[in-house]
């Protein structure tokens, strides 16, 4: 079964530690077994029954834009939002919280990559507690460090949440994928009308109120040159149209 929401996809990002590669392009738009990662993720969207993904944009903006028009034949209504100055993950949810009324909400970075099977996901969301305002994706880390780390309750719940801190409680990363709901706006808007960051203002604010969905398939922040090498070798390649790429 397919669930409709509509997904905020964070893409707007300098990409600094993959300079010299993102000299010259977003690293949104690096391809990680043969497609560019914004690419991955629309067709990934569309395939889960996303109905509309609101894309941000700063750095290079004009080609992230030129992509995404590519998609307009999609089923999937696509539009892109730009940021003259850059609103932090929180600040460009808080912005752009009307896109969601009414549905679902996914917010997610594009600069990830998985095989994960997002539908149970979108399941585990459907089935969450009621007394959870978020669902997040977790993975393992071979890297806990450099995330953020969560612990969880024997029901997956979070217990307390770790942002890149030296050894960390565990290696359960957070994959800053998140499915919500009205709820968690209106609790947004109450609690932290001005944040920015969302891992360090928001989540820490949401212990005991927040399910995780743990992946064991690779889930890979392609931050780093090492990281995308990693990901060539760990990503499966999807089939999408040449139209689309």
């Amino acid at each position: 079964m397919k669930h409709t929401f509509k997904a905020l996809i964070l893409a707007a990002g300098l990409g600094t530690r993959l300079r010299p590669i993102t000299n010259t392009i977003p690293k949104c738009l690096i391809s990680v077994a043969g497609t560019p990662l914004l690419g991955r993720w629309l067709f990934e969207l569309e395939s889960l029954g996303c109905q509309s993904a609101l894309i941000n944009t700063h750095y290079l903006a004009e080609q992230v834009e030129s992509f995404a028009n590519k998609w307009q034949n999609s089923k999937m209504f696509i539009h892109t939002i730009h940021e003259p100055k850059l609103l932090g993950t929180a600040g460009t949810l808080l912005t752009n919280q009307k896109f969601f009324k009414g549905s679902t909400g996914l917010l997610m970075h594009a600069d990830n990559a998985t095989n994960a099977d997002l539908r149970g996901l979108l399941k585990a969301h459907q089935d969450r507690p009621s007394c959870c305002l978020l669902t997040m994706l977790t993975f393992q880390s071979t890297n806990p460090s450099s995330c953020g780390i969560v612990t969880t309750d024997k029901n997956g719940i979070v217990t307390s949440f770790h942002e890149k801190v030296k050894d960390p409680p565990g290696n359960r990363a957070n994959g800053a994928m998140y499915l919500f709901e009205s709820e968690f706006l209106e609790w947004l808007n109450k609690e932290v009308p001005y944040a920015s960051d969302f891992s360090t203002e928001v989540l820490p604010k949401l212990i005991g109120r927040i399910q995780t969905w743990h992946t064991t398939s690779p889930y890979l922040d392609i931050g780093t040159e090492e990281s995308l090498a990693n990901s060539q070798e760990l990503i499966k390649p999807v089939k999408i149209s040449n139209s689309l790429q």
